[in-house]
């Protein structure tokens, strides 16, 4: 079977909420949210929400618990917050609200990520897993570390036409409608 993007087969568009997390960012000097919402319109998903919220457990819990119970959010992506500044805290909000955690996501990330920054990498906990049934993948505040993330690693992935699979085909609405 081939490994990639079969351009035979439909693309189907995810609902996808980005999520900034950070004390020092707002709507003017953030780079990594936009980024990331322009990399989700550019590859043809739905840009469902966008967030900026203070690195605080309960701002970050309160608003990814709301996108989770959202029908509408089917993938969740936030930036900020996965380092080890003591204002870090984004594992720690998020982590409990996951019912499975995707521990090949934070593997495959290191990886495409040691490829630009080197032993660097190892200064971000980026994690990914499922909360209902939304996908969560909680990425560094740096727009390079969330461009890695994006072009190396999440645009296949959650590409309908991945194969052999995709986390595309994980989704209810894409489940029930057999792709």
């Amino acid at each position: 079977m081939p490994i990639g993007i079969d351009e035979s087969l439909p693309f189907h568009p995810i609902r996808i909420a980005v999520l900034t997390i950070s004390d020092t960012r707002d709507e003017t000097t953030d780079k990594s949210g936009p980024l990331l919402c322009d990399r989700v319109t550019q590859a043809g998903h739905t840009l469902a929400a966008r967030a900026i919220v203070m690195d605080e457990v309960t701002a970050i819990r309160a608003q990814v618990q709301a996108w989770i119970d959202d029908p509408e959010i089917e993938v969740i992506l936030t930036t900020g917050g996965t380092g080890f500044a003591p204002r870090d805290v984004t594992p720690e909000a998020i982590k409990p609200l996951l019912r499975r955690e995707m521990d090949g996501f934070s593997v495959v990330f290191h990886q495409a990520s040691f490829g630009t920054v080197g032993v660097g990498t190892l200064q971000s906990r980026a994690f990914a897993g499922q909360a209902g049934d939304s996908f969560i993948f909680c990425l560094p505040g740096s727009s390079g570390a969330c461009r890695d993330a994006w072009d190396l690693v999440l645009k296949t992935e959650l590409d309908s036409r991945n194969r052999p699979c995709s986390l595309a085909g994980m989704l209810p609405r894409l489940m029930e409608a057999g792709h």
